[in-house]
């Protein structure tokens, strides 16, 4: 089970630098830039799937696209799910430990 905690561990840790990604994208997609550049381009192919996700699901209001709000609420809600199952199996691990 401490297996199974650290392997949570390490996928909170890549869905907080996946949620920084994905805030540097909805921040920069309000100016506009050469999106060929490779960094951006590199940014854009990180992020854009998870995006297009749910840019079916909210239409652009005005020409402001929401859908970024809901992709950070999931991504939110699968943190803190995850981050609830780390201390059930560390404390699941350390009880057989104990009792043998």
């Amino acid at each position: 089970m401490l297996v199974a905690a650290f392997l949570i561990e390490v996928v909170l840790q890549t869905l907080s630098i996946f949620s920084l990604l994905l805030l540097l994208r909805v921040l920069l997609s309000w100016f506009p830039l050469p999106w060929e550049n490779p960094v951006l381009a590199a940014l854009a192919s990180i992020t854009d799937p998870y995006l297009n996700l749910f840019r079916g699901l909210i239409p652009p209001i005005e020409g402001l696209d929401l859908s970024a709000i809901l992709a950070f609420l999931a991504l939110s809600l699968t943190s803190t799910l995850l981050w609830g199952l780390v201390p059930l199996l560390a404390n699941a691990s350390y009880a057989r430990y104990i009792l043998g």
